[in-house]
């Protein structure tokens, strides 16, 4: 053996200098024309490639919501009209059958589901087709799971092409619930099998195409690859799935999620705007600045604008902002700032001047005032003006006794008792000797009215006299003119 080894070893030889043998030939998941779900990119479809989030090792939750970055919160569904044609043949398994149906609630997770959000329908079939139930049935992510988890397997045959004729024909309808054409709401249809059709699907699913209906191909172990081409949109490797067993395809949920949400970067904290970052969905945004600052070139930093409206001026009362960027402290009216300009003390508002009272001027606390009106006068509306109350009250009348008002604007005179009001209105003249005479404990007595009547009678009894005589010498004077 020993006398062979020399000879052994210049025929191994040759082989110990070739390079180290290549990998094995890659699985089912490499396949040209299949990939692992990622964002479509032409216009109208559900989703855009979102910007490379940050790596995480994160195992998805069981929950629906794949861990790490593309969490709840995270992204936003566009709406869509999404119909799962799922293949219930006999070469699917219950346990399979039950793994797809997982796959389904997944999915639904993702989404936004409702009226206005995303609608789901689901079409069963094997050599039959049958609606599970229609875009309008549920409104709900739970009532959605609820009837995904009822479905049960139609066991025989693969017939493809009709579940897909089906879905197009009474699935996609509006009468089903699917949105007109002006909604610009797309149409998706996912397709789950894990054989071969055993019908036609190529013209099938062109015309599904050919009317607006995005299709998605997920094949699971046996399924043939060139069907799946011939039922998926284009680009293929962005529309052809591939997985192995159904043990995996729950891990394609999250390659969905990609491409019907788009990841939030203001959620993810990629944004880098100073202050706001603002969500305009489908991955963009936008970097706006708080009150008072206003955005930079770069459109994400911010520089200040309004020192005022940053809240952090230290003014009492009024802040003014100045051309050069600064500002300073005002007070209001009845107010003087005070020495560290930014505090304010009340002024004497009276003795300012400005009070506008037309009678007085009244301090109040606080650099307040108010206005009052002399006596006589009242307050106006404005509180600033006065109006004549009392004519009487205001001391101009002229009244030598007593003033009594007649209204806002109007009095006359009286007299004290014993005097008479005389014929100017206004002075008045006393009634003396019925002062004396009449008494003031009996006035009406009969002994002062016989003595009142008796100097009447006295006194006009002299005046006639003194009439008597003035007479008798006029009558003198004009004889001894007469004569001479």
């Amino acid at each position: 053996m020993l006398r062979h080894l020399p000879g052994l070893l210049l025929l191994l030889w040759p082989l110990l200098l070739l390079p180290p043998p290549t990998p094995a030939a890659p699985g089912p998941l490499a396949r040209p024309g299949s990939r692992r779900l990622g964002m479509r990119g032409p216009a109208g479809s559900p989703g855009r490639r979102p910007a490379p989030a940050a790596p995480t090792g994160a195992p998805y939750s069981g929950t629906g919501q794949p861990g790490g970055a593309r969490g709840a919160g995270v992204c936003k569904s566009k709406p869509l009209d999404l119909v799962f044609i799922i293949d219930s043949s006999r070469s699917v398994r219950p346990l399979e059958f039950t793994k797809v149906k997982t796959f389904v609630s997944q999915i639904i997770d993702t989404l936004d589901i409702g009226a206005a959000d995303t609608r789901v329908a689901v079409v069963n079939y094997a050599s039959t087709v049958k609606i599970e139930f229609h875009l309008q049935t549920h409104s709900d992510k739970q009532s959605l799971k609820r009837a995904v988890a009822r479905i049960t397997p139609l066991s025989t045959g693969t017939m493809s092409g009709l579940a897909i004729q089906t879905a197009m024909d009474e699935a996609f309808t509006v009468e089903a619930g699917a949105r007109g054409p002006t909604s610009n709401i797309p149409k998706v249809a996912i397709i789950v099998t894990d054989g071969r059709p055993q019908d036609q699907v190529n013209e099938v699913a062109a015309r599904a195409r050919a009317s607006g209906i995005e299709l998605y191909a997920v094949g699971v172990d046996r399924a043939d690859m060139e069907s799946l081409k011939m039922i998926a949109s284009e680009p293929l490797d962005e529309h052809v799935f591939y997985v192995e067993t159904y043990g995996v395809i729950e891990k394609l949920s999250s390659r969905f999620q990609e491409t019907f949400c788009a990841l939030d970067p203001c959620a993810l904290g990629t944004h880098q705007c100073q202050h706001v970052c603002i969500s305009d969905g489908e991955g963009r945004y936008h970097c706006e600045c708080s009150q008072g600052y206003s955005l930079n070139a770069d459109m994400k930093t911010c520089s200040a604008t309004n020192k005022c409206a940053l809240n952090t001026h230290g003014c009492e009362h009024i802040c003014v902002n100045d051309r050069t960027g600064s500002y300073h402290c005002e007070c209001y009216e009845g107010y003087t700032l005070n020495e560290d300009k930014k505090t304010c003390s009340a002024q004497d508002q009276c003795a300012f001047g400005t009070h506008g009272c037309q009678h007085i001027c009244v301090n109040d606390r606080g650099g307040s005032h108010h206005c009052e009106c002399y006596e006589g006068y009242t307050l106006n509306a404005d509180n600033k003006t006065c109006s004549v109350l009392s004519k009487c009250a205001l001391g101009s009348h002229g009244c030598q006794h007593i003033c009594v008002d007649d209204g806002a604007a109007a009095y006359h005179c009286e007299c004290y008792a014993g005097y008479t009001l005389n014929e100017d209105r206004k002075t008045c003249s006393a009634i003396q000797e019925a002062r004396r005479l009449i008494s003031t404990e009996d006035a009406c007595g009969c002994e002062a009215t016989l003595a009142f009547q008796d100097k009447v009678n006295s006194y006009l009894q002299r005046l006639n006299a003194k009439l008597d005589d003035i007479l008798g010498k006029l009558q003198e004077n004009e004889s001894g003119q007469i004569h001479h």
